[in-house]
């Protein structure tokens, strides 16, 4: 690949994730539309998964898109689903020349796109940029492949990895500029995950706020025997921003009805032998509801739960210059382990300031 086909594949990518955490179950694509050094078009799938990003590039483009290069993070859809396949699109267009960063897993596609394309005597490259592609999409990916979604925990505490004082106060041990810069996460993710302890003991929102954005994540809470108080934020925002309940076979009748007769979905999900809600299992329901990227906050448990189980695929901490001590309350529960070989390991990928605190980004090795 050309310096010129890198410079615009990661435009594309720029653009592809301005749809993250916006367009599940679909992947959010970027598409660049070029011709003589030229650009025409530009396009990300839109909120909703539709239209795709080929589609609103071409749109913009126009007819002088004959004879370009469209430069896109994904290969062009090649099945009828609630719109016609993008790869036809691009063949009708006229596009001279394909760059597609990487082929869909999609059965439905899987290479067929690519095939399509070729068929009409359309040029195709594959490859520039898939590193990057693969990272963006990975959520997608994961739900192809794996049937769950991809998962970040996020874990902001003490400089001694403790969440709150014994006492349990815990507002706030980070600054503003990490707690803003969560919320900025939150917004790429489809759902916002947490345990049934921290709903309890927080009381939280799980919105997106202060950043000026309307669409709003899933809200989800596992709480296995469905015991959240009736009377918080979640009970009272549960008819205007979705609120998902996973829990367990034991769960009251009349608290699902409550929950569900005031706006909540209440979906079911089999307990491990431990007698926890199963990790695994919760997020294959995740994933059956369309997620692609869920973004969990804890609590303890929940979170040790899902290290243990082998679900983390990114680990995000906000730490503070702040120690708590040994009575402080630790960021992650019990996780059975003997030996420290057995302990999930993460490979850094980033680390900033953050205000007064350090970020740091982790992805399983």
């Amino acid at each position: 690949m050309s310096a010129t086909d890198i410079r615009f594949m990661k435009l594309a990518l720029t653009l592809g994730r301005r749809g993250l955490g916006r367009t599940w179950p679909n992947p959010a694509v970027g598409a660049v539309i070029v011709k003589d050094g030229r650009i025409l078009g530009r396009g990300w799938t839109q909120p909703g998964g539709r239209p795709h990003a080929e589609v609103v590039a071409l749109a913009q483009a126009g007819g002088a898109a004959r004879g370009a290069t469209l430069y896109v993070t994904l290969e062009p859809c090649a099945h009828h689903g609630k719109s016609p396949p993008c790869a036809d699109a691009v063949v009708a267009a006229g596009i001279a020349r394909v760059v597609s960063a990487m082929q869909d897993p999609d059965p439905r596609v899987a290479g067929q796109g690519h095939d399509r394309l070729r068929a009409a005597g359309i040029a195709v490259d594959i490859g520039a940029g898939e590193g990057e592609a693969r990272e963006d999409h990975a959520g997608f990916l994961l739900r192809q492949t794996s049937g769950r979604p991809f998962l970040t925990l996020k874990l902001a505490s003490s400089f001694d990895g403790r969440i709150a004082t014994g006492a349990g106060e815990s507002q706030w041990i980070t600054g503003p500029e990490a707690r803003r810069m969560v919320h900025a996460l939150r917004a790429t993710h489809d759902a916002v995950l947490v345990g049934g302890g921290t709903a309890r003991a927080d009381d939280p929102r799980l919105t997106v706020r202060g950043l000026g954005m309307r669409h709003q994540p899933v809200r989800v809470v596992a709480s296995r025997r469905l015991k959240l108080p009736e009377t918080g934020v979640l009970a009272e925002t549960a008819a205007t921003v979705p609120l998902w309940i996973l829990h367990g076979p034991k769960a009251a009748a009349a608290a699902k009805e409550f929950w569900m007769d005031i706006g909540a979905r209440c979906l079911p999900v089999p307990t491990a032998d431990a007698g926890y809600l199963d990790p695994a299992l919760m997020l294959k329901i995740l994933a059956d509801q369309g997620t692609t990227r869920v973004f969990c906050e804890g609590g303890g448990a929940l979170a040790a739960s899902l290290l243990q189980a082998g679900l983390v695929d990114q680990l995000i901490g906000f730490t503070a210059g702040v120690a708590l001590g040994a009575e402080g309350r630790p960021s992650l529960g019990p996780m059975g382990l003997a030996r420290l070989d057995e302990a999930p390991r993460f490979d850094l990928i980033d680390t900033r300031r953050v205000g007064d605190d350090v970020l740091h980004r982790w992805r399983r090795r």
